[in-house]
């Protein structure tokens, strides 16, 4: 029981002391991962990347994917500097590449190193899709959602050795049992709500810094629609995925549009 105890002690220590600002939504996010930690190995694994994908360079649709990330970067600045975060982006080295790959995907590692994939580009169609996804991923990178999944994770296997503390005395039957338990609702309880509230979090962010940017946040809109309807199906069902499903991103995208357009009038920029 004393072990159970100072094991349950720890995790609310934890919990307790690695709480973040997020600054694009003033609510507390947790974190015990740092980005000095997390950036060297993210910068060495995407250049590992680089090296071993088909990097497509010297095209008018590589540099649209540079220029269009450029502007979104520049619209974090603005947003940060002006909202009392200045030396937020310390540390962070963006870049921008178009790699050859015919799936429908982008993604972006801490630190600000993203990768769109040329399969993506037919449904972009344009610089205001683009900017759709490079807004989305950029939102992942500033409020650094890679390390508050670690920071999850870690709280969770220590949650499982509790769990393995807590029932020592216990028959081994009864012992995986509480452990089997105990994943699943890890699993669903927190680790995949977790990253939906990534993903939508990183909708609403995009959608500003695509409208700071100087892209009108309703062609984020269709951008998803068209996602939709390119979707094969398959999916499983929401409570049991990373990513909401395509009807939940557009119903909460519709409502986060004005609130976006908002935010880019407080920089001169209306639609």
């Amino acid at each position: 029981m004393k072990r159970s105890m100072l094991t349950l002690s720890a995790m609310l220590f934890i919990l307790f002391c690695a709480c973040t600002t997020n600054p694009f939504t003033g609510k507390k996010d947790f974190n015990i991962v740092s980005n000095d930690q997390i950036f060297p190995t993210a910068f060495a694994q995407y250049d590992q990347f680089l090296t071993e994908n088909k990097v497509i360079s010297g095209t008018s649709q590589a540099q649209m994917v540079s220029n269009v990330g450029q502007k979104i970067k520049a619209a974090a600045e603005k947003y940060l500097n002006a909202n009392g975060y200045q030396g937020y982006l310390d540390g962070y080295q963006w870049e921008y590449h178009l790699v050859q790959n015919k799936e429908v995907n982008a993604w972006c590692m801490p630190g600000g190193k993203i990768v769109v994939y040329s399969g993506i580009l037919p449904i972009t169609k344009d610089e205001a899709g683009l900017a759709t996804v490079l807004g989305h991923e950029v939102a992942h990178a500033l409020v650094n959602h890679g390390a508050q999944r670690m920071s999850a994770e870690t709280v969770a296997q220590l949650g499982a050795t509790g769990v393995a503390v807590a029932t020592s005395g216990k028959t081994a039957q009864t012992q995986q049992l509480f452990q089997q338990a105990y994943g699943v609702g890890a699993q669903y309880g927190a680790i995949l709500p977790f990253s939906r509230k990534h993903e939508n979090e990183a909708d609403e962010i995009g959608l500003t810094l695509m409208a700071i940017a100087g892209y009108n946040p309703d062609k984020a809109l269709e951008f998803w629609q068209r996602m939709q309807a390119n979707s094969t199906g398959g999916a499983p069902p929401e409570f049991m995925s990373t990513h909401p499903s395509d009807a939940t991103r557009i119903n909460n995208i519709k409502s986060e549009i004005p609130k976006a357009k908002s935010a880019a009038a407080k920089f001169g920029v209306k639609y």
